[in-house]
């Protein structure tokens, strides 16, 4: 067996979720959720078949969002696994629960704006993914200070009232 670490290519404005799906609907189903969940949104999705024809189904909105999908599914390779791209000025807290709610979403593995690689092994035709590298290791634990910029950063953004 070999292992690899596939760095997810991205614009630095982009956030990214990756998760493991199944079914030939898939693709079509998480379409639907994304675009009930942020009306007007800009995305591109990717998903790899594992069985049958195996081929890398795609849908989205930006067609350039879409095609950063593919290459990325593509170049991890691992079937079930699905990426979405999720254009500037989305963010993965507005979609994660209808993504969730799909019925053939097995597991997200990441959600993330942060530079971000996947752990592949590979033997054989088959490729799994065991993990990801979500942007880098602490440098500190939080203090007061920084405990209370969180929450006044929360509530200035509007996530957190009061």
């Amino acid at each position: 067996m070999e292992l690899r670490k596939v760095s997810i290519e991205k614009p630095e404005a982009v956030n990214v979720i990756l998760g493991h799906a199944h079914f030939i609907k898939t693709v079509e189903d998480l379409h639907e959720a994304l675009v009930q969940s942020v009306p007007g949104i800009r995305f591109g999705l990717a998903f790899n078949e594992a069985s049958q024809e195996r081929l890398v189904r795609k849908s989205g909105s930006d067609e350039a969002l879409v095609e950063l999908a593919v290459k990325n599914a593509l170049a991890v390779g691992a079937g079930h696994f699905f990426i979405v791209m999720l254009g500037e000025g989305v963010f993965p807290i507005n979609v994660m629960h209808a993504l969730r709610t799909v019925p053939e979403v097995v597991s997200l593995y990441a959600a993330t704006a942060n530079p971000v690689a996947v752990l592949v092994a590979e033997e054989g035709d088959q490729r799994a993914v065991l993990g990801v590298f979500d942007g880098q290791t602490p440098l500190g634990v939080e203090d007061e200070a920084a405990a209370e910029h969180r929450k006044g950063f929360l509530r200035t953004i509007g996530y957190k009232l009061g």
